[in-house]
């Protein structure tokens, strides 16, 4: 064979498809292929004379990438400008919807704090240079490097840009691939897969009668929120299903709640025990494994360490026997402790026990393109990447998709540690925390100018890969698609396998046109397939069918230790908006109040007024809030939607770079975390710090949108009915 030419696995790697399992046994591809056969002269895609009207919009699909849940979009072209992204209804994953994170996303594409020219560090300061010397550069420092002190960080990534990025790092003889995540179910995805036997099932809201969410925010920043909004509509709408949310900080989704009930964080998995405990008396069969567990939480014994009355425990396990099917899920601060995995395996006995497992929890099935399946970020990554640049491991780094400086703690001590790394490697859009700490930063396209394919981790009933396209030409000339520098890179190392692409829009479309027929329909010829993959937006794929099968390891919850110097538990809170800080830098979404506290363009501390009053803190007061590894300075907000033991901080100010709007505003709760990880999977504890406070002295008001109108100043303004009396009088 040729150098020109690569046996068909080979092929099928190439394009992102190979371990696909029988589909692919069987498709016709010859079994050599002849790479010059995928070259092709490629024009540039948008060219704006052939489509343009004057004053009329045109809608095309894409991919949103303001999270890692990957929703379909449609953009609104108009004179060759983006100018609205909606949501895109042949999406399975959220059928038309899109959140305000998703609607901002056009507001990061015309920022004007963007990168637009690569620049290297000379003499301490970033420089702007010409692209022959930035990759001249990099073609040096990786030819210099071995393998093993080479690494890639990024966030998650998936589709063909991951298939790429696997290739390079293979190419570069390593294995480091640090995938770098703050907010997301890496505990859970652990629990599940021990214990059903597949990391992400598929979860049917509108088939439970009653959801019990252990903090689980899936209608504000869980796994992919705006999908679960949907199916919480049809679990709302027919007979309406029952939700109760137990968590130490009201979310968006205990808002929307029918029962609130507010727990001291960490002892969620105890509360579950205390719930199996009551159904174990009821009948309901625990598996061996778990009755020493379940045996030992009574109701009242229970109820000293959560905070939740023994009745409420009972009342909570009377409804899980009413409502059949049920669904119990664990969110973040379940996992968040230094025994997380115990207290979300702790929860999903809860499922198992109520036989709610291939009833309401189903399995999703084996993605049939492993290649291109989601690789999740995880804070143990960021860990391991910290040690390794700490520990003098790497001479190289590539970053992309993540900022670990910002989301690093202290006592991680990322910034130093990253002086020890020769060279490093920004490919970013914005000048933010890790872009200014490198040694050359590689501008990229707004995801709104690039091509890509990719897979969310969690997947529908209908599996799925949504395809990227650009909606518009580059506003910068000078910067880069993401899939194009990994060719450039992979280039730089095999220039025989990749040469016959002249850049990522012609590999891309050749993987698609490399499908099997059984997944191109009634497509008439190749270009006929894409164009149609390009008008919906998404390729829909059948996951291999397989069977949950549940099993319960031996549950060990340990006793919480008191800490009378901290008395007060730290919840770092997400947000649907500025999520974990990578949307700080844009107005709209800094300016779109909290769903909750309703304020903007801050930092906040939630405290019940209870506490407050026993610590001399008003309204607005600034506060020192305090953990071993240090302190931030925030303004207090009275509210009742925590619980008395608690401190909620929502994450994603305290910006030390990122632009104009970031910058220098509130604080970055994630700085003071102790250095707490859960003891099964090492991921870092989020909810695993106690904190002190004290007040400065000082006052300073916070900005809320519609401030004096929360209150009902004892008049029963808004008249209030409970469920039960609307349905006997209003409801069908």
């Amino acid at each position: 064979m040729s150098g020109s030419e690569i046996n068909r696995r080979g092929f099928l790697k190439l394009m992102g498809w190979s371990a696909a399992g029988a589909g692919l046994a069987g498709c016709d591809l010859p079994s050599t292929v002849t790479l010059e056969q995928g070259k092709e002269t490629v024009m540039s895609y948008l060219s704006p004379e052939e489509y343009v009207i004057p004053g009329i919009g045109v809608w095309y699909a894409s991919t949103c990438m303001q999270c890692a849940a990957f929703c379909g979009i449609h953009g609104r072209v108009r004179e060759g400008h983006a100018l609205k992204l909606e949501g895109n209804p042949d999406s399975p994953l959220n059928r038309g919807k899109l959140c305000q994170m998703g609607q901002a996303g056009i507001q990061g594409h015309y920022n004007p704090d963007r990168i637009t020219q690569p620049l290297l560090r000379k003499d301490g300061k970033l420089t702007p240079i010409g692209w022959d010397e930035a990759w001249n550069l990099i073609g040096q420092k990786i030819s210099n490097a071995p393998g093993e002190r080479f690494a890639w960080v990024t966030g998650t990534v998936s589709g063909h840009q991951a298939v790429l990025l696997a290739a390079h790092i293979e190419a570069m003889g390593s294995k480091n691939h640090f995938a770098v995540e703050v907010i997301g179910p890496h505990v859970g995805r652990a629990v599940n897969r021990d214990m059903l036997g597949e990391a992400m099932p598929r979860l049917v809201l509108d088939k439970a009668k009653l959801i019990l969410s252990l903090g689980a925010d899936f209608l504000g920043t869980w796994v992919s929120p705006t999908h679960f909004a949907t199916e919480y509509a049809k679990f709302r709408s027919g007979s309406r299903g029952m939700l109760v949310q137990v968590e130490p900080k009201m979310t968006l989704t205990g808002g929307n709640a029918d029962l609130w009930v507010p727990i001291r964080p960490g002892t969620e998995g105890v509360l579950a025990l205390a719930i199996a405990n009551v159904l174990m008396k009821g009948g309901a069969k625990v598996p061996e494994s778990a009755i020493a567990a379940v045996s030992a939480y009574e109701p009242a014994k229970a109820a000293d360490i959560t905070g939740v009355s023994a009745e409420r425990i009972e009342k909570i396990a009377a409804l899980l026997k009413e409502h059949s099917p049920s669904l119990v899920l664990a969110g973040a601060p379940v996992e968040g402790h230094a025994h997380g995995y115990q207290a979300a395996a702790a929860v999903q006995l809860l499922n198992i026990m109520l036989g709610n497992v291939g009833q309401t929890i189903v399995p999703a099935g084996d993605f049939p393109f492993p290649q291109l399946a989601a690789k999740s970020g995880s804070t143990r990554d960021l860990i391991a990447f910290a040690d390794a640049a700490k520990n003098q491991k790497l001479d190289v780094a590539f970053f992309y998709g993540a900022n670990p400086v910002y989301s690093a703690p202290q006592f991680l001590a990322l910034p130093e540690a990253l002086q020890k790394i020769p060279f490093k490697v920004a490919f970013a859009q914005f000048p933010d925390e890790t872009a200014e700490a490198a040694d050359l930063v590689i501008p990229l396209a707004s995801y709104l100018e690039d091509w890509g394919t990719h897979v969310a981790a969690y997947q529908p009933e209908q599996a799925g890969i949504t395809v990227q396209q650009p909606l518009m030409e580059r506003m910068y000339k000078d910067t880069i698609g993401f899939g194009d520098a990994l060719l450039r890179l992979l280039k730089l190392g095999k220039p025989e396998q990749y040469a016959a692409w002249e850049d990522y829009y012609a590999y891309l479309r050749n993987a698609v046109a490399s499908l099997p027929a059984e997944y191109k329909g009634d497509a008439a010829s190749d270009n006929v397939f894409w164009s149609q993959t390009l008008q919906k937006g998404v390729l829909k794929v059948a996951a291999a069918a397989q069977e949950l099968k549940p099993q319960v390891p031996e549950i060990k919850l340990p006793d919480a230790q008191p800490n009378e110097g901290y008395p007060l538990y730290l919840v770092p809170s997400a947000q649907l908006g500025l999520w974990d800080g990578r949307h700080a830098n844009l107005p709209w979404l800094q300016e779109a109040p909290d769903q909750i506290s309703k304020v903007v363009w801050d930092t906040w501390a939630e405290i019940h007024p209870a506490t407050a009053a026993k610590l001399g803190i008003k309204e607005d007061d600034v506060i020192e809030i305090a953990s071993e590894q240090g302190s931030i300075k925030v303004k207090a907000y009275l509210f009742k939607g925590v619980h008395p033991d608690v401190v909620a901080v929502p994450m994603g100010q305290g910006h030390e770079a990122y632009g104009r709007y970031a910058k220098n505003r509130g604080a970055n709760v994630l700085k003071i975390l102790n250095p707490v990880a859960d003891a099964k999977t090492g991921e870092l504890a989020l909810y695993g710090t106690r904190v002190k406070l004290a007040n400065t002295g000082k006052n300073e008001p916070l900005v809320i949108e519609g401030r004096g109108n929360n209150s009902q100043r004892g008049r029963k303004l808004v008249v209030t009915i409970s469920a039960d009396q609307f349905r006997k009088t209003e409801g069908a």
